[in-house]
């Protein structure tokens, strides 16, 4: 049994038990694959992270990424969650203001824009419309029309999500999904807020691919990979925010900046717990 600096941080968040919650262990090279899965499996949180020094001499350090079920090469708040920890430990940049993250899908940068953390997106693996076939099913499964759909896209970043846009916010927030129906799609969706909204979008991710399906409350490569979309296509402005997890009694918040060919998913790190797990 070793003694670990343990973390568990609130990320995406806007006060406290508003956003999404991540579990992080410091100094974890020594740790068996094992080790690390049966951890995340114990927390049973939507992912666990391990900070481990970097492979790649690019890197600040290398973080790897458990489901309680999975290792997953990337996801969007475990970015900037371990990032946030990793500085309060004492971690400093090669770069100042710039952490270099190097993780299953490679190097994946980090600023710091005056104590707030965003990651630069990395490159959608699938892009276009999905198979028709697909939206049938996901509607379906939601308990919508086909016409309730004003379009539909891949924003496939490591996670499978599959990307539906829906008339407005209100739309978003009144689906009440039939997981069983859903499995093993993951689905996002998003809906633009009405004029003097707080946020300028509501997103909800439908992960139908986890072994116990569920919605999660603020989810970083699903927005990462709409803003590239929504963006690049002319559907939303190069800056905008997100509400995510309102049906979760969650009021989580991601502020998006496509900054010349950057994406760049920001928000809010607090940590809640700190202390030592022994393992």
């Amino acid at each position: 049994m070793t003694e670990r600096a343990f973390s568990q941080v609130d990320v995406f968040t806007t006060g406290p038990g508003m956003g999404n919650p991540l579990a992080v262990v410091a100094a974890a090279a020594d740790l068996t694959d094992g080790q690390m899965q049966a951890f995340a499996r114990w927390t049973n949180l939507s992912e666990t992270t391990f900070l481990l020094p970097p492979l790649d001499e690019a890197a600040d350090y290398r973080v790897r990424i458990f489901t309680p079920g999975s290792e997953l090469p990337f996801a969007g708040h475990p970015t900037l969650g371990s990032a946030h920890v990793w500085l309060e430990h004492g971690g400093v940049p090669k770069t100042p203001g710039m952490v270099v993250q190097e993780c299953g899908a490679g190097l994946v940068q980090v600023r710091n824009d005056g104590g707030r953390l965003a990651f630069a997106a990395p490159p959608l693996r699938r892009t276009g419309p999905l198979p028709e076939e697909n939206v049938a099913k996901i509607c379906a499964a939601l308990g919508i029309g086909r016409s309730a759909v004003l379009r539909h896209q891949w924003a496939d970043n490591g996670p499978q999500w599959q990307a539906l846009q829906l008339a407005d916010a209100r739309a978003v927030l009144d689906v009440e999904p039939d997981y069983a129906a859903l499995a093993p799609f993951g689905v996002g969706l998003v809906g633009a807020c009405g004029p003097g909204d707080a946020a300028d979008f509501e997103v909800r991710a439908l992960m139908g691919f986890e072994p116990v399906p569920a919605e999660d409350p603020a989810t970083g490569s699903l927005n990462a990979a709409l803003a590239q979309w929504l963006v690049g296509e002319g559907h939303a402005p190069r800056r905008y925010t997100v509400r995510q997890g309102t049906r979760l009694g969650r009021d989580a918040r991601i502020h998006v900046d496509a900054d010349g060919s950057e994406v760049w998913i920001g928000g809010d790190v607090r940590t809640v717990i700190r202390g030592t797990a022994d393992f």
